[in-house]
C-alpha cells in the first residue's frame, strides 16, 4: 500500500494555484529547489508527469488536473484535523445540566458525537430537576440546561405527552386508590395531581422518595405508577394505555437555555441537541 505524502500534496497545490516554483517556494517558505524535488518525488511515486514546465511558468497535464482537487481537500483536511487538535480554544469544559428523566435517548447521542468533534473538550453533565437547573443556569453554574416544563422557556425543543407508565404487563393502574409514584420535587407532580383530582380518583403516594431510579424501580414491580414524557421512559416501563380510566395529562415541553454558548464548542453541543430532539 502506498500513501500520499501531504507535503508534496501541498507544494503541488501550490505549484498549480501560482504558476510557478519560485512564487510556490515564497509562498511555502520553502527553497526552489525543495519544492521541485518534492513535487518530482509525488510524480515519480504516481508514475505520472503532473506539471508542463515551459520558459514561462508551469501548466498542469490532464493528470495533473485529475490530481489537483483532490490534493486541495486532502491538504485542507490535514489543516482542519491539526487545528481541531491542538487549538487552545478548543480545550476546556462545558457544564450541560438534564434532569434524569430526560437524558434518553438523545443525549448520550448528542455527547458521543461532541466527544467525536471535540476530544480535548471536556462535557462535566449535572442531573437535576428543572427548578434546580435553572437556579443554577442563572448564577452561572452551568453553560446550558435542558428543562421539562409546561410552559415555553428558553428554546423549545420538543413537545410530547405526558403520559402515564408502568411496569410491562402490570396492573398497579387499576387499583383504587391509585398507588402513585413520583418524586416530590418532579416538575410533573403539580399537574398530575391537578388531573386526579378533576377526575375524582383517589391516590396515594406509595414511595417517598426523591431518586428517580428508587422511582423506576417501585414502578417496574408493578407497584405504583408514574408520570413520563412519552419516549423518555426507562426499558423497564411501558405506556400505560387506560382507556380513559385515568386522566390525560396534557404535554410537556423539553426547552434548552442555551443563551450564553453562542460560539464554539459550546455552540456546537447546543447544535447536536437541537438536532437530536427534532429527529424524535
Amino acid at each position: 500500500m502506498r500513501n500520499l505524502d501531504v507535503t508534496t500534496l501541498r507544494s503541488f497545490a501550490a505549484v498549480a494555484e501560482t504558476g510557478g516554483v519560485t512564487r510556490a517556494a515564497k509562498i511555502l517558505n520553502l527553497t526552489q529547489s525543495a519544492v521541485s524535488m518534492q513535487l518530482k518525488r509525488l510524480e515519480e511515486m504516481l508514475g505520472l508527469a503532473l506539471l508542463e514546465r515551459s520558459g514561462r511558468g508551469v501548466a498542469l497535464t490532464p493528470s495533473g488536473e485529475q490530481l489537483l482537487g483532490y490534493a486541495r481537500r486532502m491538504v485542507s483536511l490535514n489543516d482542519e484535523i491539526y487545528a481541531l487538535l491542538t487549538d487552545d480554544t478548543l480545550e476546556g469544559e462545558i457544564r450541560l445540566g438534564v434532569p434524569e428523566d430526560i437524558l434518553y435517548p438523545v443525549v448520550p447521542r448528542a455527547l458521543q458525537s461532541f466527544a467525536a468533534a471535540f476530544p480535548r473538550m471536556k462535557v462535566r453533565l449535572e442531573t437535576a430537576n428543572t427548578a434546580v437547573l435553572l437556579e443554577k443556569f442563572a448564577l452561572h453554574e452551568v453553560d446550558l440546561i435542558l428543562t421539562t416544563e409546561a410552559h415555553r422557556g428558553g428554546e423549545t425543543l420538543h413537545v410530547a405527552p405526558l403520559a402515564w407508565h408502568g411496569a410491562p404487563g402490570g396492573c398497579a393502574w387499576r387499583q383504587r386508590p391509585l398507588p402513585y409514584a413520583q418524586a416530590r420535587i418532579c416538575a410533573f407532580r403539580p399537574a398530575v395531581v391537578r388531573a386526579l383530582e378533576a377526575s375524582g380518583i383517589p391516590w396515594f403516594q406509595v414511595i417517598d422518595s426523591d431518586s428517580d431510579r428508587s422511582i423506576e424501580a417501585t414502578v417496574s414491580a408493578d407497584l405504583g405508577v408514574v408520570a413520563l414524557i412519552e419516549g423518555h421512559a426507562p426499558p423497564q416501563l411501558e405506556r400505560i394505555e387506560t382507556g380513559g380510566a385515568l386522566p390525560d395529562l396534557g404535554t410537556m415541553k423539553i426547552n434548552l437555555y442555551a443563551e450564553r454558548a453562542e460560539q464554539g464548542p459550546p455552540a456546537a453541543l447546543a447544535e447536536l441537541l437541537r438536532k437530536g430532539f427534532a429527529a424524535l
